[in-house]
């Protein structure tokens, strides 16, 4: 099944609700439990599953994912028909941007048709989760499927931010909401609705059939979510094919994550340290592969004057990080981050090439790339201060960007609660 299937992996999503984290980089290159990139799941998932032509769409500010994927993922054989292919806008059906999820592939149909593909598998670069896509194939094979879509339960109170579907008692889609405002449960689970995980299986045929109608039609928005699948469930057999439903190879842990917003990618990281985290980084029958820079081992040593003690309780450090008599409980740091003697960090996210000064205190923030944070900082303890200058979540979570540079002498910025993008930014975005 796996050799007539081509997947095409959406990746070129603003993820606004993310900024500052995408203000130079897609939400699918967004760093991820001190290792990977988001994109890492949904590419590892393929490789596991036996899917080994892959096309990646890509648009929004995508250099750091391009990058990434050069050095990550250069693990296919072309000689034997094995490939990870990036796909930027190319214009080829008119003089538009990818305008929809569903207008990115249509503009790509070519290639679909040019790989002999019998099914194509259409995945979304921005979620969290392990999952084995041959198992789904399997089931879209023997229901004899026109399309499949991977659902799962979310509680009632958070329907409202997903695709709601309902199905009967053979697993085909009756019913097909795209974000509705007032979702309904199920009906042997009130407190439940069935929600689309935006991972959907096609006949080839009738993707680009029903892609070349949608784009014909003026007043479409070309989603997936609002306009493909409720024209096709009128017409054709869809079938819900529910998330660990069945074992695959992959433990069942159900664990399914759309971290779009700051919270919930700061609240997916944390999960990460508990005792039994809902998703298990160290399984080594389904490992998540990256890119790995060349760097020494994370090390822990005491301070210059040897009077700090380095600590470290409850923390995950990526390769080349140095605790130098600094403290670290319950954070995730990436990949080349030093922590100087008497700085405290706690409940904290920091990315790849951080200095955090001595002395420094973070409490509940994210630190993007080569920032150096001073000596004697404070952040995650006065709400106003940390508005004044930096992006802070509904929740709390203080968000220092990329390259920033601390100047205890510059005019405060306005306070800034939530982000909102410029107007050129309002412009819909693909994916």
């Amino acid at each position: 099944m796996q050799d007539r299937t081509i997947s095409v992996i959406l990746a070129g999503g603003v993820g606004s609700r993310l900024h500052p984290l995408t203000a130079e980089r897609a939400k699918p290159a967004v760093p991820f439990g001190g290792n990977y990139r988001i994109i890492d799941f949904a590419l590892s998932n393929c490789l596991h599953s036996g899917m080994r032509r892959i096309l990646v769409l890509t648009q929004y500010k995508s250099h750091s994912l391009h990058k990434h994927l050069r050095d990550g993922w250069s693990v296919f054989n072309p000689g034997i028909g094995e490939y990870v292919t990036i796909v930027p806008p190319q214009m080829r059906t008119g003089e538009s941007w990818y305008a929809g999820t569903a207008d990115a592939v249509y503009q790509n149909l070519y290639l679909l048709r040019r790989s002999s593909a019998d099914r194509v598998l259409v995945l979304s670069g921005d979620h969290i989760y392990r999952m084995d896509y041959a198992a789904m194939l399997k089931f879209h094979c023997e229901q004899e499927a026109d399309a499949t879509v991977a659902c799962m339960k979310v509680p009632l109170s958070e329907a409202s931010a997903f695709g709601i579907m309902s199905v009967d008692e053979q697993g085909q889609v009756q019913k097909f909401f795209e974000k509705p405002l007032r979702p309904r449960g199920l009906p042997d689970d009130p407190d439940h609705a069935l929600a689309s995980m935006g991972i959907y299986v096609f006949s080839r045929e009738l993707l680009c059939s029903v892609l070349e109608d949608d784009a014909a039609q003026k007043d479409s928005s070309h989603d997936f979510g609002k306009d493909i699948l409720p024209r096709l469930i009128r017409t054709d057999k869809v079938c819900g094919y529910q998330f660990a439903g069945t074992t695959g190879r992959v433990s069942l842990d159900s664990y399914w994550r759309d971290v779009g917003t700051i919270d919930s990618y700061y609240a997916a990281n944390m999960s990460l340290l508990d005792s039994q985290p809902p998703l298990d980084l160290y399984q080594s029958s389904w490992p998540i592969l990256s890119a790995h820079c060349q760097s020494p081992p994370a090390r822990a040593v005491p301070g210059c004057n040897r009077g700090d003690h380095a600590t470290i309780d409850n923390a995950i450090l990526g390769a080349g990080t140095v605790v130098a008599g600094g403290t670290v409980r319950n954070s995730v740091l990436s990949r080349n981050v030093r922590v100087d003697e008497g700085a405290v960090v706690e409940n904290s996210i920091i990315f790849d090439d951080v200095e955090i000064g001595p002395g420094a205190q973070l409490n509940r923030c994210i630190i993007d790339k080569q920032v150096r944070v001073p000596p004697g900082e404070r952040i995650g303890f006065d709400s106003y201060r940390d508005a004044q200058r930096f992006v802070v979540s509904e929740g709390g979570i203080a968000v220092v960007p990329r390259d920033y540079r601390f100047n205890s002498l510059s005019t405060p910025e306005k306070p800034r609660r939530k982000f909102e993008p410029p107007a050129s930014a309002v412009r819909k975005a693909a994916m």
